[in-house]
């Protein structure tokens, strides 16, 4: 148990420190990734499809489908109206 190293270990090794460039676009693209999981998680949970999602909110599918996938940097707003207004679900935020 003594050689175990912590994530954020991991994380300096692999991306640098947080601040820098390379270690930002990693936790940019980290949140982009679990905000879209949590969508399609709770679209299907839903039981609704990505089509019927954007008809609810006014977008596209293939944003829809863009954000699931992690490839686009979301506005709180808008996640707040894909999650609140389309899927009809709260959305809780909290800063720790």
């Amino acid at each position: 148990m003594k050689n175990l190293t912590d994530f954020e270990s991991l994380l300096k090794d692999k991306y640098g420190r947080k601040g820098t460039l390379k270690r930002d676009r990693f936790d940019a693209d980290s949140l982009a990734f679990r905000l879209g999981v949590m969508l399609k998680e709770a679209r299907k949970e839903a039981h609704i499809t990505q089509e019927q999602l954007a008809e609810r909110t006014g977008t596209k599918k293939s944003y829809i489908s863009r954000i699931e996938r992690g490839q686009s940097d979301i506005q709180i707003s808008t996640y707040y109206k894909l999650i609140e207004t389309g899927l009809g679900k709260q959305l809780n935020i909290s800063i720790g």
